[in-house]
C-alpha cells in the first residue's frame, strides 16, 4: 500500500500543475498587495525574455496569417487603399 509520503511515479507527476484558491476575504489591502506582487512578477519575467516573446509573439501572429491565406483569405497588404 502507498503511504501518504511516498511521491507518485515521475510518469504520473504532473509539474507545474496547480490549482490557485483566491480567498474571498481579503482586505482590499490585501488584494492590492498581490496584484502588485503579480504586476512585479510580470514585469520581472519581460525584462528577462522580452526578446524570446516578441519572436513567439512574431512566429504565432505569422503562422495565424499563412494560415488565413492558405484557406482562401485576402492578404491585408492588397486591401489598403493609398
Amino acid at each position: 500500500m502507498t503511504g501518504p509520503s511516498e511521491s507518485p511515479p515521475p510518469a504520473a507527476r504532473r509539474p507545474w500543475a496547480a490549482h490557485v484558491l483566491i480567498p474571498t476575504l481579503w482586505t482590499p489591502e490585501q488584494a492590492l498587495a498581490v496584484v502588485e506582487l503579480l504586476d512585479d512578477i510580470r514585469e520581472a519575467v519581460a525584462s528577462l525574455y522580452a526578446q524570446q516573446i516578441q519572436d513567439l509573439v512574431r512566429e504565432e501572429q505569422g503562422h495565424g496569417e499563412a494560415a488565413h491565406l492558405a484557406a482562401g483569405g485576402n492578404d491585408p497588404i492588397d486591401d489598403r487603399t493609398f
